[in-house]
């Protein structure tokens, strides 16, 4: 996991380690559905977990302060001590003061070492860091070798979450993003994967608001409803709600949240998605959302709802969901993106299909007929 020592992933590994230890039911795993077993999927319990950071701090601590604030169960910790342990030592802290190269070369080495040492058939990556602010495209962007030439001298064309797709395929992995960052979503990298035939998925976990929106937008549009007006107001604490809070990290999660809509509903609606940081909700988010929508004979109502969620407990079994997909994926041979996981992001790459039960078809059937291929 990239942003391996943050919320979600902490309450991934313990949600995981739990898991395995039955102390805890795979509630919110899409993957353990009965949908899914045959498909050949890797157990949760043979996962091994780790990642990189900008600041490595123990999973343990960042567990206990997690269990404080009421995200985690405390009485679950002491039991799971190993395996916080077992994640630490495979918990690294991203390398500074290097060029993009070396960087690349340095986080690939790391993935390499942890799929040899720990005997692994294959490694996923999943980007859980805190969304980046929006990056202009380079010129290096359009091709492989453009990227290549840019890199050997030394320039830096790539954000972040892209520095880390690029070692993700260059170590021979999948990779995954669960955030809007850029990833994967560069043609150099998209070339690259395809070359390798490498799977990546993204972009933006659906969790809350946006997970409701693509099951409302459809319902309007089957019963012949016209929506007229659909704004949303979002409150967030923690890590993720300061980074919000920043216009420009702001905008490619505004813009995907939108983008369920028009494509859910076939057209565009007034109003806007509005997000505001809330110190206090701390890992906490709550989501009100107000639909104005016209009837038979123009006859004009509304509907509301309200979302309240926290956000580790929801994105955690995703990332565990994803990185199994994934796998899958991997075994099979797929490359570039995988449309079918469009089902976990609120901005599918490679697909344009929003409706979440049409999504959830198309993820069933495509595990169920890769599985039995792989």
């Amino acid at each position: 996991m990239v942003g391996a020592c943050g919320s979600v992933a902490t309450t991934t590994v313990v949600g995981a380690a739990a898991i395995r230890a039955g102390l805890a039911a795979p509630t919110g795993c899409v993957s353990e559905l009965p949908a899914f077993r045959t498909a050949g999927l890797p157990p949760l319990e043979d996962l091994v977990l780790g990642g990189h950071d900008l600041t490595v701090t123990p999973l343990a601590k960042r567990a206990e302060l997690l269990a404080q604030a009421g995200v985690l169960p405390a009485a679950l910790l002491p039991a799971l001590a190993p395996d916080l342990a077992a994640a630490d030592a495979w918990t690294r802290p991203v390398p500074q003061g290097m060029s993009q190269r070396r960087l690349i070369e340095a986080l690939a080495d790391d993935i390499t070492a942890f799929r040899t040492e720990c005997g692994l058939d294959r490694v996923v990556v999943v980007n859980v860091a805190t969304t980046e602010p929006h990056t202009p495209p380079h010129p290096a962007w359009a091709s492989a070798e453009a990227l290549r030439d840019a890199l050997a001298a030394d320039e830096e064309p790539l954000p972040y979450s892209s520095v880390h797709a690029c070692a993700a395929l260059r170590a021979g992995c999948g990779y995954v993003d669960f955030t809007p960052s850029t990833g994967c979503r560069v043609p150099a990298l998209h070339e690259l994967a395809t070359a390798s035939a490498l799977p990546y998925a993204g972009s933006d976990g659906k969790t809350g608001e946006t997970l409701v929106k693509s099951v409302l937008a459809p319902m309007f549009d089957r019963r012949a409803l016209r929506v007229r007006a659909w704004s949303g107001t979002n409150l967030l604490g923690g890590g993720d709600g300061a980074a919000l809070a920043e216009p420009e990290r702001a905008r490619s999660k505004t813009e995907s949240k939108s983008r369920v809509l028009r494509e859910g509903l076939g057209y565009g609606v007034d109003g806007d998605v509005h997000i505001h940081h809330v110190p206090a909700l701390g890992d906490w988010k709550t989501a009100w959302d107000h639909i104005a929508f016209d009837g038979f004979l123009g006859v004009r109502m509304s509907m509301q709802f309200v979302w309240q969620g926290c956000d580790s407990a929801l994105a955690a079994p995703l990332v565990l969901d994803l990185a199994r997909f994934t796998a899958l994926a991997h075994r099979a041979g797929v490359a570039g993106p995988v449309a079918e996981l469009g089902f976990f992001f609120k901005d599918p790459v490679g697909s344009d299909v929003h409706g979440l039960e049409e999504q959830f078809e198309r993820l069933r059937t495509w595990a169920t007929s890769v599985g039995g291929a792989a």
